[in-house]
Formats: structure tokens, C-alpha cells, sequence
């Protein structure tokens, strides 16, 4: 049954013309952002108990939200409000002269209006004259919660809002939090398609890597530089912060850190943590394994084999528990039974995250306080871990510690999760070279 889910999101999804690992033709997230608008956002907003939502956007300190919204090239300071009205959600932009034409041709939002930029406080003026024709009860801005990509209106915007409002109306804000999650962490059939396509280019970029390893020779570094040139030939873009994408570890955990100058040696486990963004707008996370042989071994030692067998067998315990209506607590425990029976050292990460958007997605983590289910179309990136102390270290993490982490990425469907990408099961072998 599960594998049924992605032949029906393949068959429902866009055709594609170019190669699987093409992303450099016509970017599909027009089509694709503005029917999330019309299917996703009025049942988000229903469920959050929201009337009307609105996002400010800016030059150059944009809002994190600009993109799903239709304001990423935004020059004049604008805004974009959401009113729910029963199943449906009509949107305005309110944007400077300058921008309007352009944005009225993107056919994003119902309708397009510019404000005074003779006036300082026009575009709140407008924004506050909407809101209280809508009569909306609950009005969602971005602005307090946990989650860093809901907070983008600045103090002076939000000081600035609640004088246009007055006192009355500003009592009718809320944080955009609750709602940018539900809207945000479900994907569309078509975007999984995408990120099965992206996924499975970041394992094959992570092969290729360790394809070019001589143990002795090569550095940690020269295996970044290589998925670097990769990704500039393919013309995609870092999964997260350039400067610690790849991350290559050959020696003791560093965690999330750039790679290091450290000569790859034989006895060695290789980490790779590499995501690439396709079409400035999907992302993915994945980690490979690669052990480096011994002069006269042709198999891994049994020792480590059986460590690598641990943190395999934690990541197969965590996809067995993903189903929706299951925690994110839930499926975390799932992988410590799994790393504690075997006698794994502690770790300081949960199990997994949500990603699309960002490496750490907006939505449910996989994480023992995680109290939210996880639901049909949301994808995650998650682990098995086992670590231990290596000679001279300590079993506390980082303090000479290695850890095994296989990481992939699934979607969840209407019966369990499903693989992305086959899911790495045997460590890549580098061998001696003559």
C-alpha cells in the first residue's frame, strides 16, 4: 500500500520534461504556491481559528514568509492580508506603485492596490481599514511564537500596526504560529514528487563524493569542495547555511560545523550531512556513511559493523512508528528503545524534524517533548543513532565521541511513512588504493 502513495503522487503531479536530476527549467512553484493558497490556507485558518492573517514585506529584511506569500521581491514596504470568508480566502496586496504591475500579472492574490507613498502611514492606514471591514474577531501576525520563521514583523512595523488599529482592534492580534504550521507542514502531491526527485540526487551527489576518497590523501574538506562543484555544474543551491553545507566528519563528532582539513585515514567512518535546494524553494537533509578499509580487510570489522547494524535498526524502529495521529514524542522513543537496549552512549538530538521549506521545517520535530501528530503529507528528515567513546574520549557527546547517524526523509501517508529515497542499508566501502 505505501509504495502505491508515490506512484499516485507521480501520476498527479506536473509532468516533468528534463532529466530527474534537472531542476534548471521553468521553476513549478507558481502554480504550485497558489494553489496551496487556494486548497491549504482556508482549512489551516479554519483549524487555527483565524479570520484574517497579514504579512508585511520589505526590501532587504523581507519576512522569512515572503516567498509563500507572493511578496519576495517586494521594494516599497507592502502587505498581503488574508480574510477567511467560509471555505474560501480572499486576498489582498497592498504594494507601492512601483511593484504593482508586476504583481497583478503574477495572478496571485484576488486583488492588487497601491497606497499613498506620500504618506508615512499609509500603508498601515490601509491595512488597518481592511481589517476592520472584514470584521475579523482573531487577526494573525507574525510576530511572537516558537517558531523563527513566524516572527518576522519588526518592532516598529508591529508598533506602527497597533497605532493605525487603536486599542480595540490591536486587542484582536495573535501570533501567526499555530496557523503558518498547519498551512506550511503538508506538502502537495506535486511538491513531494519534487523533493523524491531532489532527495534522491543528494544521495547520488553523496556517493560520488566518496567515489573520490583516497584514504591518506584525501581531506574532509576536499569532499566538500567536490559536492560544492557538483552543486554549482547541476545549478542547485545549499540545503542550510553555505558555510556548514557539506558537512564531511572523518574524525571524532563535531556536529553541526564546516568541514575540517583532517586527512581521511583507513579504520575511518566518513559522515556526510549535505541538503541542496531546487528551484530556491525545496530542500532536503540527508546523511551517508562510508567506512575506509584497512590494508588486507575486505569487510567491515564486526565491531563496528554491529554499530553501524544499531543505528540502522533505530532508524527502521522510527519509520515503523510514523503513522498519522502518532506524536513526534512517540516515534522519538521508538528510536531510543532501539539505541539505549543496544548500549549506545547519550546524544543531544531528537530524532528527526520536519523539512520542505528549510532543513528545520516548520511543523511537528521527532523529539521526546513533541506533543504534535504527525499527519498525511507531511515529510521529515530523521535518524538512528548509536555513539560511543573513542580510545582516549568520553561517553559524554563531543567530548571524543562517534556517532552513527543514517539520516533520510519520508512522507507521511494514510497508512504509515514512506521513503523519499531508498534508504541507505549497507556502509559505503572505500577501499585501499595501490
Amino acid at each position: 500500500m505505501r509504495r502505491l502513495f508515490l506512484a499516485s503522487v507521480l501520476a498527479t503531479a506536473p509532468l516533468v520534461a528534463q532529466a530527474p536530476s534537472d531542476f534548471t527549467g521553468p521553476s513549478p512553484w507558481p502554480e504550485i504556491r497558489r494553489e496551496r493558497i487556494t486548497r491549504l490556507l482556508p482549512q489551516a485558518m479554519r483549524e487555527a481559528n483565524v479570520d484574517a492573517w497579514v504579512t508585511f514585506l520589505r526590501e532587504n529584511a523581507n519576512d522569512p514568509l515572503a516567498l509563500h506569500v507572493g511578496g519576495e521581491n517586494a521594494g516599497s514596504p507592502a502587505a498581503v492580508v488574508f480574510v477567511r470568508n467560509g471555505d474560501r480566502v480572499r486576498s489582498v496586496m497592498i504594494s507601492g506603485f512601483g511593484e504593482a504591475i508586476a504583481l497583478r500579472e503574477l495572478g496571485l492574490h484576488d486583488s492588487v492596490v497601491v497606497y499613498d507613498r506620500n504618506s508615512s502611514t499609509a500603508l498601515m492606514d490601509a491595512v488597518a481599514s481592511r481589517l476592520r471591514a472584514s470584521g475579523a474577531r482573531r487577526i494573525a501576525i507574525n510576530s511572537g511564537g516558537s517558531e523563527n520563521v513566524t516572527d518576522g514583523l519588526s518592532h516598529t512595523q508591529r508598533i506602527a500596526l497597533e497605532r493605525a488599529l487603536g486599542s480595540e482592534w490591536t486587542a484582536r492580534l495573535v501570533p501567526s504560529e499555530e496557523l503558518v504550521e498547519l498551512w506550511l507542514q503538508v506538502k502537495l502531491p506535486a511538491e513531494v514528487a519534487i523533493m523524491q526527485r531532489a532527495a534522491a540526487l543528494t544521495a547520488q551527489l553523496e556517493a560520488e563524493a566518496y567515489a573520490t576518497v583516497v584514504p591518506g590523501v584525501t581531506k574532509d574538506s576536499d569532499v566538500a569542495r567536490f559536492l560544492k562543484r557538483r552543486m554549482r555544474e547541476l545549478g542547485v543551491e545549499d540545503g542550510w547555511s553555505p558555510a556548514q553545507n557539506p558537512s564531511v566528519n572523518s574524525g571524532p563528532d563535531r556536529g553541526h560545523s564546516h568541514a575540517s582539513d583532517r586527512v581521511i585515514q583507513h579504520g575511518d567512518f566518513i559522515q556526510t550531512d549535505f541538503g541542496i535546494k531546487v528551484w530556491d524553494v525545496w530542500v532536503t537533509d540527508i546523511q551517508r556513511f562510508a567506512y575506509v578499509l584497512r590494508p588486507g580487510e575486505s569487510a567491515v570489522p564486526a565491531e563496528d559493523l554491529r554499530r553501524w547494524e544499531h543505528a540502522r535498526a533505530g532508524s527502521r524502529a522510527a519509520f515503523a512508528a510514523m503513522r498519522p495521529g502518532v506524536t513526534g514524542a512517540q516515534v522519538d522513543s521508538a528510536q531510543r528503545v532501539v539505541m539505549n537496549r543496544a548500549g549506545s552512549a547519550s546524544v543531544p538530538w531528537g530524532t528527526g524534524h520536519s523539512v520542505g521549506y528549510w532543513a528545520h521545517d516548520a511543523g511537528p520535530n521527532l523529539n521526546r517533548r513533541e506533543t504534535r501528530a504527525l499527519r498525511e503529507g507531511m515529510t521529515f528528515a530523521f535518524d538512528g543513532f548509536y555513539a560511543w567513546a573513542l580510545p582516549g574520549g568520553s561517553t559524554t557527546w563531543g567530548e571524543g565521541t562517534k556517532t552513527l547517524s543514517p539520516e533520510e526523509m519520508v512522507v507521511i501517508t494514510a497508512t504509515g511513512a514512506e521513503w523519499l529515497v531508498p534508504p541507505q542499508d549497507s556502509l559505503i566501502l572505500i577501499r585501499p588504493r595501490r
